[in-house]
């Protein structure tokens, strides 16, 4: 099993942690990954675009000049798609993008993108995180003392209003927890900080 430094919000090793290896320490499958991204991504979608084919155009309902003899090219209608103000060929539609992976896939993607983050040591666990308020200053000294790099996504437990409250103004910065942690934004972020809390709940749900 691979260890980790458990460090306190000063940046200070306070300990060990070891992470669980059908977790934390799998053979990265980039596939996966790419499709669990691109699902993400898809379902984000709103789908709303919308543009008229030429049947929907107002006007053309007159040829605009007879078939032969004028030396022009035949035209139909004014509303056909190489007119100026005619309607577009194959136009877009409100459609939904979105779909689902398979179990396995997801769970399979999900320890790639985790198993990603130690190898490339780029995760940070910290023994514990917590405010008393939302203080943005805080958070920021926070990931200061932790050498995180600018991209963060900080990974709780349980849904703390005050952290979230204190992150979300920094920029290139996210919160979540547990329950709402994604491929995307594992791999969207440059340092991974998770709380030792959050990697046992995350061990319960994926060992």
């Amino acid at each position: 099993m691979p260890k980790i430094n458990v460090l306190n919000v000063s940046g200070q090793n306070v300990g060990e942690i070891e992470l669980n290896d059908s977790i934390f320490n799998i053979e990265v499958n980039a596939h996966v990954l790419y499709e669990a991204v691109k699902c993400q991504l898809a379902n984000k979608r709103q789908g709303t675009q919308s543009a008229k084919t030429r049947a929907e155009v107002r006007g053309g309902g007159r040829k605009p000049w007879r078939q032969k003899g004028t030396g022009r090219a035949r035209q139909g209608s004014i509303r056909s798609v190489q007119w100026v103000g005619g309607g577009v060929a194959f136009a877009p539609k409100p459609r939904d993008y979105s779909y689902s992976l398979p179990k396995k896939v997801r769970r399979l993607a999900m320890k790639s993108a985790l198993s990603s983050k130690v190898q490339d040591n780029e995760i940070i666990v910290l023994d514990a995180l917590s405010l008393e308020a939302p203080k943005t200053k805080e958070m920021v000294n926070t990931f200061k003392n932790l050498n995180a790099a600018k991209k963060v996504l900080v990974v709780t437990a349980e849904n703390d209003a005050n952290i979230v409250k204190s992150v979300r103004n920094i920029e290139g910065a996210n919160v979540c927890h547990v329950s709402t942690l994604n491929v995307y934004d594992i791999l969207n972020c440059d340092s991974f900080i998770i709380t030792t809390d959050a990697v046992k709940k995350v061990e319960e749900v994926y060992a």
